[in-house]
This record gives C-alpha cells, structure tokens and sequence, in this order.
C-alpha cells in the first residue's frame, strides 16, 4: 500500500529508506510499520525520490553511471528526513572494482553489453555446462558474472583490482566505508555453491578466479555499517544526530520481492515481474539435477535460508523496447491505451519464445518480434496493439511453462500463483497468465522489491519479528490484492505452446 507520508509525530512509527535500483529508474521509498491491534501492523509506503538510471556508451562499451546513481541515492536520503535505517536493493551480476585504496577503477559494465559475446564457450572448454551447473545450480545466462570476469580476465582493470563489489555492495561501501558481499547476490554470479552457501572452490580455482576478491558474505537482517558523516552531512542529516545504520538486505531484488509475496502456506508459484520475469517456485533446499540444468532452471538464495528455483525470462523488456523504438520513429505510443487495444485483438495469434536470447539486446524490437513469427510460420503482427498482444501472450505461455516445470522438477505442489513486482500492475498480462496457467493469479504488491526490503530493515530493527511466514502475513492483511480466475480454455494454450516446440 502506498500512501502519502506528512512530517511524523512524535509517536510515529520508525521509518525505514529503501533504496530500490531498477534497470531504468532507482527510488528511494520509505516504509512504516504501524503495530496492530490486533494483528501485525500496517505496511505503508512512500516514494521520497525517484531518478533516472541512464547506462551510458563510451569506447564502444555500454556502462552503469554509477555516480549518477550514487548521486541520486544521497538526493533520495536527503527528501527521506531522519530514518531508522537505510537498505539497499538492485538488479543482479554486475560489479565494480577498486584497487588497494578502494577507489573506483572505472564504469561498472553493462550486463547488455558484448563484452561477453563467447564467454561461455571460453567458460565450458575449462568447466562443461553439466559440471559448472553442478557445481553452482545456476542457470545458464550469456552475462552471468563468470562470464564477465571470463571477459575481463586479461584486462588491467581486473590486474589493479583488490576488491570486487557487487553494486548494492558497492553503494554501501560508499555509504559506511565497510566492504561485504551480501549472499542472495553473490548466487546470482554463478560463483556460490547453494548446498554450501559458500564461493564454489571448484570453479574458481578452475577458470584462476581469486576468491581474495570478494568481500566476506554477509546475510540479510546484518548489520552493515553506518552512515559515514560526509554521507551524513550530504543526506541533510544532523552531525550530532543518532547514528544511522545500513542494514544488509535482500539485496538481489528478486530476493527483496519473493520476500514481500503475500503467500499463505507453500503451495504458491510467484513470478516477480518488470524488465525480467522470474518464475518459481520457493524451497528450503536447491534442485541440482541435470534435469534442471536441460529445463534452464536455477538456484538462487532467498531471504531467512530459502532458495529461489525459478526461471529467468526476457519479461516486459520485449514491450518497453517495442514502446522505445516506436518512440525513436516518431510514432510514440501511450501504454494504457496500448493495452485497451490489445485485449481487443484475436488471441495468441503470433506467439514468440520469450526466454530466445535474441531479444537480449536494444534495439529494433518489433522488427525481431516479426522476423521471429516468420521463422515460425505464424502471421507477422504489424500493428502496435498486434505487437503488444504477441508480447503479453508470449510471456503468459513462458510462464506456464515456467510454473509447469517448476512443479515437475521439484515435485511441488501449485495452488496459487502470486504475480509481484510493476507487473502486477498490468491486468491483462496477469488475467493471461492465470488463463494459461490454469490458476488463479493474486497480482500485488507491485512495490514488492521496496516492502522486502523494508520488512528485512524493519524486523532487525525489532519492529517486526518472526520468520518470514510472519512477515508475509503482515502483507496479506493489509495490501489491496487483486484476484484473477483462470478460463477454462486450456487447448487453445496448449496449441500455442506447441507451435515454439
């Protein structure tokens, strides 16, 4: 729930920043937990600041501003006021170096970029995929961290480096001056062992990766340093004020947003949507079987020991580049207006696969959208709303077919399906998805990423307690949740999955 905040009293609640990076924008939310009676207390939200995130090529080399980032980071504690504690959450695999004085040895790169372009053939000539996933239980992705070091390897960025933080890490070292790896991140690298928790000796020590990089693992719920007094005195905070703590975090969004699904009980699939869709399922223990490796499935570590076994998929960066494009041409289109036509147009007509790494990079997105239904010998969408209506289909089948193997690989059980994150947002997207799923679909909290992490700040600071289970039900009674009911039209999916083999 996201409501405006006025100046608070002085019996208000605590209040906690979350700082929530995204792929295009990053925000700075506080959150408040009022306690019950009777109950857990009401969640509130509230968008401080928002700034842009604008990667930048330069040298042929697509890089994160990460000072624009850092910038916008200290605007948004300064329109925050006084808080309790600050925590940090953002997309995964990418990094900075620092040399032996922690500086900054330059950009961190871009996942989007080439670089990585034959990384993974480098990576399976020293370690086959069937052994690194056995080592790691992680999917294979073209910009997995590995990959990127893989690249790198000959560089003198990586020869001067000391350090290597991911870049939550990296904003909180600015923060506190205290370095740390924290560990739902560190899995997404390709470079954790899930069983042990730990960095996987076997694939360091094979691709000649220095473990002396990486910082010591710390958990969500840590404590993770203060805020240094030059951060203190650029947030518009009191020098003689309390000090403010960074508390480490969820730091992996979808780690973050799996922990704000408001679910009951364990026989839920969720699928954390926005730039990527993420589909799974939660457990206590990893998958690793070769038959989840073939599936593309992975294991990433979650919040209070979980295991995140989902399937990353392209998600909603098909539209938002569909929209981008149209928008270089001069033919900007208004997204609810997009949609509205969209429901109106016949159904999966033109269906792509949506996890196809050739919709990886920008540019171009409704011409590769064509090319690849011509491939596949299905009518060609033309129109904005036929485009639109190709994607929104095409990421309904990919998750059914994410929520269908997820249950067969792990031998779960799925009642409910929980669709979180800006996603939820989209009402079309989660009726078709609960359409061809076959079940029924809760949408929300759409800031799920901000309320996990808010919920991990609030429960170290002894607002909140209890195991996650506890922390979700103070969602499920207070969140405005929508609730979609499957159709009954099964075949109709069916036959369109058939058509991507």
């Amino acid at each position: 729930m996201v409501t405006p905040a006025g100046p608070p009293a002085p019996s208000a609640p605590p209040v906690f920043a979350a700082v929530d990076l995204g792929a295009s924008s990053g925000r700075v939310i506080t959150g408040r937990v009022a306690p019950g009676p009777p109950g857990p207390g009401t969640l509130t939200l509230h968008e401080a600041h928002r700034f842009p995130n604008r990667p930048v090529r330069a040298g042929g080399t697509l890089h994160w501003d990460v000072l624009a980032l850092y910038r916008g980071v200290l605007d948004g504690l300064r329109a925050a006021g006084p808080v309790a504690s600050v925590g940090i959450d953002s997309w995964a695999v990418d990094y900075g170096l620092l040399d032996a004085d922690g500086a900054l040895l330059g950009n961190p790169v871009h996942y989007r970029d080439a670089r990585t372009d034959g990384a993974a053939e480098e990576v399976a000539r020293v370690l086959p995929p069937a052994e690194l996933y056995a080592a790691t239980g992680l999917q294979h992705l073209p910009f997995n961290t590995v990959y990127q070091l893989t690249a790198a390897r000959h560089s003198a960025q990586l020869a001067a480096a000391a350090h290597l933080l991911l870049i939550p890490d990296l904003l909180a070292y600015w923060l506190t001056g205290e370095r740390g790896t924290e560990l739902t991140n560190a899995s997404t690298t390709q470079l954790i062992d899930p069983r042990t928790r730990d960095w996987s000796r076997t694939v360091t020590t094979a691709l000649g990766i220095d473990p002396a990089l990486f910082p010591p693992l710390r958990l969500p719920g840590d404590h993770g340093g203060e805020l240094l007094p030059d951060v203190r005195a650029e947030a518009g905070l009191a020098a003689d004020g309390p000090p403010v703590p960074l508390t480490v975090v969820g730091s992996h969004d979808t780690a973050s947003a799996v922990a704000a699904v408001p679910a009951d009980g364990d026989r839920f699939a969720y699928i954390a949507t926005g730039t990527w869709s993420l589909a799974g399922v939660e457990l206590d223990a990893p998958v690793v079987t070769e038959e989840g490796r073939r599936a593309n499935f992975t294991n990433e570590l979650g919040v209070d020991g979980t295991v995140r076994y989902l399937r990353n998929i392209m998600g909603l960066w098909l539209l938002q580049e569909c929209l981008r494009t149209w928008e270089t041409e001069g033919h900007p289109h208004d997204l609810d207006t997009l949609l509205r036509e969209a429901a109106r147009t016949p159904p999966l007509r033109s269906v792509v696969d949506a996890g196809d790494p050739a919709f990886l990079a920008p540019g171009g997105m409704p011409e590769r959208l064509a090319a690849a239904c011509r491939r596949t010998g299905q009518p060609e969408p033309r129109a904005p709303a036929e485009h639109t209506r190709c994607v929104l289909d095409s990421l309904a089948l990919a998750h059914r077919r994410a929520v269908t193997d997820a249950q067969r690989l792990t031998g779960r059980d799925v009642d409910t399906v929980h669709v979180v994150g800006g996603g939820a947002r989209n009402e079309l997207l989660c009726q078709l998805t609960a359409d061809a799923c076959g079940l029924p679909v809760v949408a929300g909290p759409a800031e799920a990423a901000a309320l996990g992490n808010v919920l991990v700040q609030a429960r170290a600071a002894g607002t909140l307690h209890g195991p996650l289970p506890s922390l979700r039900t103070s969602l499920r009674t207070t969140l405005p949740l929508r609730h979609h009911t499957p159709t009954r039209d099964r075949h109709s999916w069916a036959a369109a999955a058939r058509r991507l083999g």
